[in-house]
């Protein structure tokens, strides 16, 4: 969330990047509801602080002052309707300030939707077939790679069973990933995908994307829908050193999305699921907002050399204000041509967050002089599957209906192509 001494210079401000990222919050209420709370808090502070004096006041031998006696219970009584009434202040004040989105970054354009977000970068060319190239799915049937019929009979909507040297290919990308990463330092963990709500409001998911999440309600847990959710959530509510920063993560877990904003689209395919596995990067590091930019780039960088590692051609979009979410102070995502859809198709997310994650969920940090700030926190796709398999398969694909496998891969997969034969 934001700083509210922030929201109070800076109302205009707030309420024009609420407006950029199609979100309606009564910033005007917020402020009234922030006065009331601080005018209650000093209430309650002075007839604390009156009672505690009071309580010290030594007594004539005879016992205590009746006076005195019967001003303690009208103090006590008085600080306990108080707090009542600040409780319910103070339930209206996180309400609101969780509706209130991050403040873009100004070389964020300004636009409603997808229409408004700028491409800034091209790699690749594009393949030229001598023959129709045929889609995933086509590829996917012949040989013998997807089962979408069996996925849908026993999982319902959306869902699907890897086969064969697809299931292979899609462990072999995730290791390679993994592995890249680990040796550029960052440290490797298996994130849980079970979470507790905090941790969802704390990412920022919630509360604008609970439709998207899907909850477990017998135990009263979430799936998350990325390893973001549980990774950035790793040091909630703890102050770390600043020598120890930056902390860099590359996690490997299975994701969930109900898809609930999605209806009517991509029905079909591996495009989107309700289930996949990601392999996400995730840093948590100073209150530095120039340093947190530079590591912005960092995880754009490595996300597009896995691609070209692949030799797979993509370009990179600066998502708008109306298209990057509500906690993004900045977001790329890199959209991978795919020649069954004839378009570019997103297959990464790029964000930095400043210290809107990591405000509600209290990470903070001691520097050298020994004052405590609020860490940045940032977060990249480095590979999803299976929707990279779509890129691959399709920009692979052969005269003879084979699929030849990216050469970084073959380490892994043991064959050089996929094919019927």
């Amino acid at each position: 969330m934001l700083d509210i001494k922030y929201i109070r210079e800076n109302k205009e401000l707030v309420k024009k990047a609420a407006a950029d990222k199609n979100r309606k919050v009564d910033l005007d209420r917020l402020l009234v509801v922030d006065e009331k709370r601080r005018k209650l808090i000093g209430e309650i502070e002075e007839k604390r602080a009156i009672r505690n004096k009071n309580s010290k006041f030594n007594p004539p031998a005879g016992g205590q002052n009746p006076k005195s006696k019967n001003e303690g219970r009208q103090l006590k009584d008085e600080i306990k309707t108080l707090e009542e009434e600040l409780g319910i202040i103070e339930k209206e004040y996180k309400e609101l300030m969780l509706q209130v989105p991050n403040v873009p970054d100004k070389s964020v354009p300004v636009g409603k939707d997808a229409s408004g977000n700028v491409e800034i970068k091209k790699w690749g060319e594009l393949p030229k077939f001598d023959f129709t190239p045929q889609d995933h799915l086509a590829l996917a049937k012949k040989l013998d790679l997807v089962d979408f019929e069996r996925g849908v009979k026993v999982g319902g909507f959306r869902t699907y069973f890897l086969k064969n040297e697809a299931a292979v290919m899609e462990l072999a990308i995730l290791f390679y990933t993994y592995q890249k990463l680990i040796k550029k330092g960052y440290t490797p963990l298996i994130a849980p995908s079970l979470v507790k709500e905090f941790s969802l409001i704390g990412n920022g998911q919630l509360p604008w994307g609970r439709d998207e999440v899907y909850h477990l309600e017998k135990d009263d847990i979430y799936l998350a829908g990325t390893a973001e959710v549980p990774v950035t959530a790793y040091y909630s509510g703890e102050v770390l050193p600043e020598k120890d920063l930056p902390k860099k993560f590359v996690a490997f877990s299975p994701c969930f999305r109900s898809e609930a904003g999605s209806y009517g689209k991509d029905t079909k395919g591996l495009y989107r699921l309700h289930q996949f596995n990601k392999i996400e990067q995730v840093i948590i590091t100073t209150n530095d907002y120039e340093n947190s930019l530079k590591l912005h780039e960092e995880l754009l960088q490595n996300a597009e050399s896995i691609l070209q590692d692949l030799k797979l051609p993509y370009r990179v979009m600066l998502m708008c204000t109306g298209d990057m979410g509500e906690p993004q102070v900045k977001k790329y995502d890199i959209e991978t041509w795919m020649p069954g859809r004839q378009a570019y198709g997103e297959t990464m997310s790029n964000s930095f967050m400043g210290d809107f994650q990591t405000r509600r969920l209290n990470i903070r940090y001691k520097t050298k002089e020994g004052k405590i700030l609020f860490t940045h926190s940032l977060n990249n796709t480095a590979v999803a599957s299976p929707r990279i398999l779509i890129a691959i398969l399709e920009n692979y694909q052969n005269k003879d209906g084979s699929v030849t496998v990216p050469e970084i891969l073959r380490q892994y997969t043991g064959v050089d192509k996929i094919s019927l034969s």
